[in-house]
């Protein structure tokens, strides 16, 4: 977030945590139910469209597909059911986007108070757009308290047979410090990636727009800032975001190590194996990720305005 417009001594924090947590409330609501739809739709093998089919029945395979069991049901349980292993995402990425979006611009403000002559000194016009991408890389590493919800997120989404049965007591307690497996390389992956959200976020504001952040910008601003934000940091962490979800979706008991895990990849799959998935991600990651951080900055914007 460019100019966080709050956070300074005798602003409340509240803005920033009602506003960054409905953004996060909000993504999983609309993003969670497309996402589980992409994925069924893309799991089928047979033909939900068959010539010389009545409507009817076509419309009835599309329904199975999408709704499976819940097919027939009411439209409530149809929509409920498009949650499944929802508890980690949201719990995960409601705590994710309050901890990133609210408190960077905070600790931005703090290091400008501690620190921006310092900044201005050595980036001159760009000590403003380098604060906020500072603070934003690091927020970015400190987000590694997380992981464990983050690694039970992405097990259940790619490796459901390893928590099959299993509560989330018993994973923390029999798993413990194996939920923080790839810490180093997430914290690497983080790192440039927030770098780049906030400081391209900010760029835009200031160079763009003339403005120094949210608070004074436009609704279409913050959504242009947020999207240049989105896309610059989903390119710049690919890479080690590859090579976090290679360690964090191997089995418990599988002990190779991050170094490996890149050897094997270079060596069976080439170079070009650390940017699989980008042109997905900025087509699918990239909406949820403009979303929430348009929702966030705007919100906050507003409601600063009324509550300070």
């Amino acid at each position: 977030m460019a100019h966080g417009g709050g956070g300074g001594k005798g602003k409340s924090t509240a803005p920033y945590i009602i506003g960054s947590s409905t953004s996060g409330i909000l993504e999983i609501l609309i993003f969670h139910p497309i996402d589980t739809i992409a994925k069924r739709l893309m799991s089928n093998t047979t033909s939900i469209f068959q010539q010389g089919a009545q409507r009817s029945e076509n419309m009835q395979r599309l329904s199975t597909v999408l709704f499976k069991e819940n097919a027939n049901k009411s439209f409530m349980t149809k929509w409920m059911g498009l949650f499944p292993g929802v508890s980690f995402g949201a719990a995960y990425k409601v705590l994710q986007r309050t901890y990133k979006f609210g408190s960077q611009p905070i600790l931005k403000d703090y290091m400008k108070r501690q620190y921006g002559t310092q900044f201005s000194n050595a980036f001159g016009s760009n000590g403003h757009d380098m604060l906020n991408a500072v603070s934003g890389a690091l927020v970015g590493i400190g987000e590694v308290v997380l992981l464990p919800l983050d690694v039970l997120k992405i097990k259940s989404q790619t490796n459901p047979e390893t928590l099959r049965g299993r509560g989330l007591i018993d994973l923390i307690v029999n798993e413990n410090f194996k939920l923080y497996r790839g810490i180093g390389w997430t914290a690497a992956r983080n790192c440039p990636g927030s770098f780049a959200l906030f400081g391209a976020n900010s760029l835009v504001y200031t160079r763009m727009f003339g403005v120094s952040g949210p608070k004074e910008a436009k609704g279409y601003q913050i959504f242009v800032g947020s999207m240049a934000g989105g896309v610059a940091s989903i390119v710049v962490s690919s890479p080690l975001d590859v090579i976090k979800t290679r360690i964090q979706n191997k089995p418990f008991d599988d002990n190779r190590s991050g170094v490996r895990v890149i050897t094997d990849l270079v060596k069976e799959e080439g170079p070009h194996a650390f940017f699989k998935g980008l042109t997905p991600k900025i087509g699918l990651i990239g909406p949820k990720l403009v979303f929430s951080f348009t929702v966030a900055q705007w919100l906050i914007k507003e409601i600063q305005a009324r509550w300070d």
